[in-house]
């Protein structure tokens, strides 16, 4: 029985009646996309036959809200305080001479894409892309290891380009560029629900090595292993690893690539990364995210516990969104314990000062379901006067994967106050309630519903 990492969280889901096995034939160029967009890439589905390729594909695995909360073993309503426990008490890893991922070491005439089925997902992307791999560097400075989900696009069999968007590690390129040194990197993949959650923690902001969260999300330490050729570690229980470096004098041209909010992202020359190794398991399984859901779901999580920590200064937070459909990023639904008038503008400036990504917030009453649409848009309907309770701040710092900001370069930013006045004049927003519905068990009435 696995314990860590994709293989051990696919028995999980197997139990659950959670993945869906798909065994017809499926082509990686176009076709695997449509299948997993089809299902909203919610669904996690293996691919067991991939044209072209003895490889397996797992899919479809982090675009569910609810199968995340499942496979951390928590709830909605205890997950920020157990990713912040995470964050506050990372717990240390065992590394360990041998590993599954060791299993196959190859260092010569290396061609990845005729080892793994590497998939292509839309119709004017530059190449096929690598969209789940988790990149590992080590600062050369301090040694402190970072790790972030980034795209790769194949440039070649050995070749791989870049995409770099932490300020973190393009200011260490641009020093290493200085310095005519090159840097080490790793590339994981076949993973589990733990390392990617931890992956997205901003290590400009917290500073702590984000395999000891890890360590202290699965409750157990996160088996590491000494990479074949290069100073790094890499979980043993991966996949696959692909070891190389990132020349500091070498540039290619990366996109366009179906990105965040479903728009082509920008074409420009980007670093690469020359693969010197590939370490895989026997009978390795590919993992893929489909672009503009998968890993940004992730993502929206630990934003959501951020954006939990900031503005709990300015109110009585009862919970938080951001929200899928806003790329996780963009939007953020806010629900309050209103004590006084002002709390619903003092949430709005904190939550658009949180981040430069964060551009449309919304502030709700308890008594609102912040993750269902129907019940923010009854507040919006009923609860909001545009010329009282909406806040605009013009030509502020935005993100540059929303096409509106970068015609500019500026953008500007919404915060929606859709709370009900405290006292006498909110009773008539109070809702009509019938009691006990909360409680109703519906199976009673129709045993055969299937809910």
């Amino acid at each position: 029985m696995e314990r860590q990492m994709l293989r051990a969280d696919l028995e999980k889901l197997k139990r659950s009646g959670k993945l869906l096995v798909c065994d017809r034939q499926v082509d990686p160029k176009f076709e695997l996309g449509a299948v997993l967009k089809y299902f909203s890439n919610k669904k996690p589905i293996l691919f067991n036959n991939v044209k072209g390729s003895n490889v397996s594909i797992i899919g479809g695995m982090f675009g569910d809200r609810d199968i995340f909360y499942d496979m951390l073993e928590t709830n909605h309503e205890q997950r920020i305080c157990k990713f912040m426990d995470a964050i506050v008490n990372p717990e240390n890893t065992k590394l360990v001479d041998n590993g599954p991922v060791k299993e196959n070491i190859i260092t010569r005439n290396i061609d990845i894409t005729r080892l793994f089925p590497i998939p292509t997902f839309h119709e004017s992307d530059s190449s096929s892309f690598i969209t789940a791999g988790v990149v590992i560097i080590k600062d050369p400075e301090t040694g402190k290891r970072y790790t972030a989900i980034r795209r790769l696009q194949v440039n070649r069999g050995d070749n791989l380009s870049i995409l770099i968007a932490s300020p973190l590690l393009t200011d260490q390129l641009k020093e290493l560029r200085t310095k005519r040194k090159d840097l080490e990197v790793a590339v994981i993949l076949g993973y589990d629900y733990a390392f990617l959650l931890a992956s997205q923690i901003s290590s400009e902001l917290y500073g702590v090595d984000k395999y000891e969260v890890d360590s202290a999300l699965r409750r157990e330490p996160l088996e590491l292993v000494k990479c074949h050729q290069i100073d790094l570690e890499v979980p043993a229980h991966a996949e696959i690893v692909f070891e190389g470096v990132i020349p500091h004098n070498k540039e290619e041209i990366e996109g366009p690539f179906g990105e965040l909010m479903g728009y082509y992202g920008k074409v420009a020359n980007h670093p690469i990364i020359e693969v010197k190794a590939v370490m895989f398991r026997n009978n390795p399984i590919f993992q893929v995210s489909f672009p503009c859901r998968e890993e940004h779901l992730s993502n929206g999580l630990i934003r959501e516990v951020e954006l939990y920590m900031h503005v709990s200064k300015f109110a009585d937070i009862k919970d938080v969104n951001v929200t899928i459909g806003g790329g996780c990023r963009f939007h953020g639904v806010i629900s309050i314990n209103k004590k006084q008038e002002g709390d619903g503008k003092s949430v709005i400036l904190g939550a658009l000062g949180s981040n430069k990504d964060m551009k449309h917030v919304i502030v709700v009453d308890d008594d609102i379901d912040i993750f269902n649409g129907d019940d923010i848009e009854g507040a919006l309907a009923t609860r909001v006067q545009a010329s009282k309770d909406i806040v605009i701040v013009n030509g502020a710092h935005g993100s540059g994967l929303d096409p509106s900001h970068n015609t500019r370069g500026i953008t500007d930013k919404i915060g929606i106050d859709a709370t009900k006045p405290l006292g006498e004049a909110g009773v008539k927003f109070n809702k009509a309630r019938i009691p006990g519905y909360e409680k109703i068990d519906i199976e009673k009435y129709f045993p055969n519903l299937k809910v």
